[in-house]
């Protein structure tokens, strides 16, 4: 009698097991039909441990990532330049310093440094005073040869170009705070104390060479706060126009048209604000550091494992741009965009990526070209898990609902319901038309998947229809 009943038992789950996962998946794929339908989408969920493809939807349909693609770009870069890589900024003289004068000249070299800041232009000025420099008789130049090819990967629309998210790449730029979108400044706009007028504006750091044309307005309190700050194509002009509340400010970011000479322009207020003068007949220009120049300060960044916060949580694509050329530097002997490019393919052969799924213009996921199937983006997701440094690239992901921006980052504002808080940790995407999240997601099981769902030809919002998904995953498995 005994020996029945754990018969019985036993063929009981052996016939439940299997019907839970046929409930599951109907259940998974009527969510998706109803939230998503069944054109221009794409989904993938793999069991984490195992990499076992536990369901898809067109699944091996290569779709556009958007800024998924980064969680490949972050891998190769932790993998291949190492989670401790420091990016380098040299300054050096080129000439002889008699008595407090600096008969020569000064090179900055940029070594793609995503986090050179203001403060750090200030310190290069007092490493001059304590050489004893205070005036320069001579030019300040900018070395940056370690980046080579276009400034902008080919998916930049020419719209999209005076954008923080499309900032212009260099290896001497700097960031205006510690989101780090280099080779941008900040443009902060205040209402004038009268209906009328215009309104007062700074820059941060500074103008750094760029024009500003303000025809913006002031107007009543309740009116529409319309202002736009925007870079004129391929030019150092910056137009604010639009209206603006009394007692009301607003700041929005802005790119350089050209980082190296901007950043320069930068450089020189903030060494003369620190007091050293140079001579009337100074340029400021590009040039390669000599040969015989003497190098003073070599500024480090910080480490690429903690440069991993901004970049997935905020999903910076200018350091999505640096990573790659850096890349191409160091080991396929040249910064620029293609051979960074060739050095990711590496990296995803390395994992065991099937790089014939993958197609890609950049490392962001800005452009439209970029193309990958959602179950290569879900078994990219098993394959870092198992590398020594996913420890820093999963506590970069944005966690769903946590409101802090530097830990919910682009998913702060989701999942916020208690009981989908803290379960999915995943890079968003998004461009024009495309809706995108991969990452892990905690089901009610306490088992942990890996998942990728995308979108594209999109004509509305898409972010609650994933979200939808996500949801019913966690609830079913």
């Amino acid at each position: 009698m005994k020996t029945r009943l754990i018969l019985s038992i036993v063929i009981l789950f052996l016939i439940a097991g299997p019907l839970q996962i046929v409930q599951a998946t109907t259940d998974i794929e009527n969510t998706i039909q109803t939230q998503l339908g069944n054109q221009n989408i794409s989904v993938s969920l793999r069991d984490v441990d195992s990499g076992e493809l536990i369901y898809m939807k067109n699944g091996d349909v290569a779709m556009k990532p958007a800024s998924t693609l980064k969680l490949l770009t972050a891998s190769a870069a932790l993998e291949m330049l190492g989670p401790d890589y420091r990016f380098q900024t040299k300054l050096y003289i080129d000439g002889e310093v008699e008595g407090k004068v600096l008969n020569g000249d000064i090179y900055v070299k940029g070594g793609g440094d995503p986090t050179l800041q203001k403060k750090d232009f200030t310190f290069m000025a007092d490493i001059l005073m304590f050489y004893g420099i205070q005036q320069i008789n001579g030019n300040l130049y900018g070395d940056e040869s370690l980046f080579l090819g276009e400034q902008l990967t080919p998916g930049i629309a020419k719209d999209d170009e005076s954008y923080y998210f499309a900032a212009r790449t260099s290896a001497l730029s700097m960031s205006p705070d510690n989101d780090y979108d280099a080779g941008t400044i900040i443009i902060n706009v205040n209402a004038a104390s009268n209906v009328g007028g215009r309104p007062t504006f700074s820059a941060e750091p500074s103008l750094s060479g760029m024009i500003i044309n303000n025809l913006a307005v002031t107007v009543n309190k309740g009116q529409k706060n319309s202002i736009e700050i925007l870079r004129e194509h391929r030019t150092n002009r910056i137009t604010i126009t639009g209206n603006i509340p009394l007692n009301t400010s607003f700041k929005d970011w802005v790119t350089l048209n050209d980082p190296t000479i901007n950043t320069l322009h930068a450089i020189r207020e903030s060494f003369e604000a620190s007091g050293l003068a140079f001579a009337d007949t100074m340029k400021i220009d590009r040039g390669i550091v000599p040969k015989g120049a003497n190098s003073i300060y070599t500024k480090y960044s910080l480490p690429l494992k903690s440069l991993m916060y901004p970049f997935l949580k905020l999903s910076n694509n200018s350091m999505a741009d640096i990573f790659i050329k850096t890349m191409g530097r160091e080991f396929n002997g040249k910064g620029d965009t293609i051979e960074g490019l060739a050095a990711l393919k590496e990296h995803g052969i390395s994992i065991g990526l099937n790089m014939e799924n993958w197609s890609f213009e950049d490392g962001s996921g800005m452009s439209h070209a970029n193309k990958v199937t959602a179950n290569e983006l879900s078994l990219l997701l098993t394959k870092i898990d198992e590398s020594p440094s996913f420890k820093f690239l999963h506590s970069s992901l944005p966690i769903g609902g946590q409101t802090d921006r530097i830990i919910g980052g682009s998913l702060k504002n989701r999942f916020t319901q208690e009981n989908y808080k803290n379960r999915v940790i995943a890079k968003t995407g998004h461009i024009s038309g495309v809706y995108t999240l991969a990452g892990y997601v905690k089901a009610n099981s306490g088992r942990t998947f890996a998942f990728t769902i995308m979108t594209q030809n999109q004509t509305s919002v898409r972010l609650n229809a994933i979200d939808e998904v996500v949801k019913k995953i966690i609830l079913q498995y």
